[in-house]
């Protein structure tokens, strides 16, 4: 990713440059945000059902492969073919969601389930960006 220069004020007073009170930082976003390169994918989420942990409609899920999945952890899954994004319940064995309404989704031996990471971060768009259209 490419370094992006940003601007830093600390104020500007009396007649000096407004230049001269601007530093510039490198920020490298994959180096803030993603821990395991590697091991780290980038989705998409859809739907209301995780709204009660800050995820909404349309967020940026940034899922760590390499990060051990605990109870109550954001997932991300594959259940039955489908992939889902649920807070992990390991002593009960099941998935929930975190908004009211959506069922807790119980998981059984006949069910095919693998956690396919750990939502470490998620990222909100205030504006539409082609590179995010479907």
């Amino acid at each position: 990713m490419k370094i992006i220069p940003i601007c830093a004020s600390a104020g500007v007073t009396g007649f000096e440059s407004p230049a001269a009170d601007y530093l510039q930082l490198p920020l490298s976003l994959d180096e803030l945000l993603v821990e395991h390169p590697s091991a780290t994918f980038i989705g998409k989420a859809q739907g209301r059902s995780m709204e009660g942990v800050g995820i909404y409609d349309g967020d940026i899920l940034i899922v760590d492969r390499h990060v051990q999945a605990n109870n109550h952890d954001v997932i991300v899954a594959n259940l039955n073919g489908e992939f889902v994004c649920k807070l992990l319940d390991t002593h009960r064995r099941c998935l929930l969601s975190a908004a009211p309404g959506y069922p807790t989704l119980y998981l059984s031996e006949s069910d095919q389930f693998s956690i396919e990471g750990v939502v470490i971060r998620s990222i909100r768009c205030h504006r539409a960006s082609r590179l995010l259209e479907e």
